[in-house]
């Protein structure tokens, strides 16, 4: 499948814009999407998911024009918000049978797929409970799970790891990573760890543009050379906040060992192997 984002722009009013001229190209595969808050994002997916039209621009999948026939991806569609809602009185089985009533998602073969969604979320043995006794973690979790019911094609995930745990987490990563297989899958966080260990292409954005794209390797390598680490008197540390961008400080004995952003090395700096965390701040810190 092959999802192209043309030129859209999202225009509020004369002078905010939520989107600016954006184009990329997404085929099957995990997309990670990294952004400060208010880079666009939720602009971006709530549009892919023809919840939002842009104001400019066009978007097809498998060349079908969406803003013209948004049922041509809505009948494949997995889409789990930022801001997930939830039926508290009902439990997680029958919140999942509502959902597919709402998708057309029904045979014989329903009951099993519930079951084994929840069971991937590790939610079976709480499922016969109300949703308003979950914690915020486990509401996620359903949130999930809810997603996958119709075993979409284009799967959209707004910050799906929020108030999971590091446990959680990897078997969200697990569970993705095999669905991802014959899928296109559009994961948006903030949390650059779970990015970088899940998804095959990056996409970074600031300010409703695209400020860069391309293999997790090709982003990383943008930092290539900028990244040093140097050790210092715990006493310079304020001083030194002011003049660097700092990514990283953790104290040792002989001092506080710094990892730094800059374009030239200083004092007895050493030259440090750049990860996708220093290639994000580094490109959203010097990005005009």
């Amino acid at each position: 499948m092959e999802l192209t984002i043309s030129s859209i722009s999202k225009r509020y009013n004369k002078e905010k814009y939520g989107l600016k001229d954006f184009s990329l190209t997404i085929e099957n595969g995990i997309l990670g999407l990294l952004g400060p808050n208010g880079a666009g994002k939720s602009t971006l997916l709530k549009i892919i998911a023809t919840i939002s039209r842009p104001t400019i621009g066009s978007i097809r999948l498998d060349g079908h024009d969406l803003l013209t026939d948004p049922n041509y991806i809505r009948k494949t569609l997995g889409y789990l918000p930022q801001e997930f809602g939830v039926y508290n009185n009902l439990n997680a089985f029958e919140f999942m049978y509502y959902i597919a009533a709402m998708k057309g998602v029904g045979g014989p073969g329903l009951k099993k797929r519930v079951e084994s969604l929840l069971e991937g979320v590790n939610l079976i043995e709480a499922a016969k409970f109300p949703i308003g006794t979950y914690s915020g973690g486990m509401k996620q979790r359903v949130g999930i799970a809810q997603a996958l019911l119709n075993d979409p094609k284009v799967l959209i995930l707004d910050e799906p790891t929020v108030g999971l745990d590091p446990e959680e987490r990897m078997r969200f990563r697990n569970l993705i990573s095999d669905f991802a297989q014959h899928s296109i899958v559009i994961l948006s966080s903030h949390i650059v760890s779970d990015i970088e260990s899940i998804a095959d292409k990056i996409c970074i954005m600031k300010d409703g543009t695209l400020i860069a794209k391309g293999l997790q390797h090709e982003v990383i390598k943008t930092a290539e050379g900028k990244i040093f680490e140097t050790v210092i008197d715990v006493a310079l540390l304020p001083h030194f906040k002011l003049r660097h961008q700092i990514v990283n400080i953790s104290h040792q004995k002989d001092g506080v060992r710094v990892r730094y952003i800059s374009e030239t090395t200083i004092g007895n700096s050493e030259i440090a192997i750049a990860t996708l965390e220093d290639a994000y701040l580094f490109l959203t810190h010097n990005h005009i």
